[in-house]
């Protein structure tokens, strides 16, 4: 299971981010390693970022690391299932009295990320996902959290810094 929530170790100088990365953002850091999310590697690893999740997006990433289109074995799929724990912050369910209106995106699959952004606090939420990349101006608009692409991490950190 991911680590129960806790205050953040970082110093006072740096501000830390929580951050929402969906399944697919999961799957490029954690199963391929992909060159493209070395930025967010580094941010997770230097304390910048704080990855959170919930238990219906953990439940996701262990459905999804057994497709067999992933060609993942046992063995694998556990040891990714404990990096995932490791790398995530488990926030729980959503504050009582979390009113924020939330755009509705077109999979419903998908509408968990935004609700775990909005109840974590999160200022980003990455993901290649077309259909939650399309929200990115209204929540950022409402004054919610940015969504942008994993490759597109520190250009949004740099926003949110400013």
């Amino acid at each position: 299971m991911p680590r129960a929530e806790r205050l953040p170790d970082a110093p006072a100088a740096r501000r830390t981010h929580r951050v929402v990365l969906d399944t697919n953002a999961c799957l490029d850091l954690l199963v391929f390693s992909s060159q493209r999310s070395g930025a967010l590697r580094d941010l997770l690893a230097g304390g910048q970022l704080q990855a959170v999740t919930r238990a219906d997006c953990r439940d996701e990433w262990r459905r999804v690391l057994r497709y067999t289109t992933l060609a993942l074995d046992a063995h694998r799929c556990t040891e990714l299932e404990a990096a995932y724990d490791t790398l995530m912050l488990d926030v729980g369910t959503a504050p009582a009295g979390n009113v924020a209106r939330l755009p509705r995106c077109k999979d419903p699959d998908d509408q968990k990320f935004l609700e775990l952004a909005r109840d974590a606090g999160a200022s980003l939420l990455l993901t290649r996902d077309a259909e939650l990349l399309v929200l990115a101006r209204r929540t950022a608009r409402a004054g919610l959290f940015r969504i942008a692409a994993p490759v597109d991490v520190m250009a949004a950190l740099a926003e949110l810094d400013r």
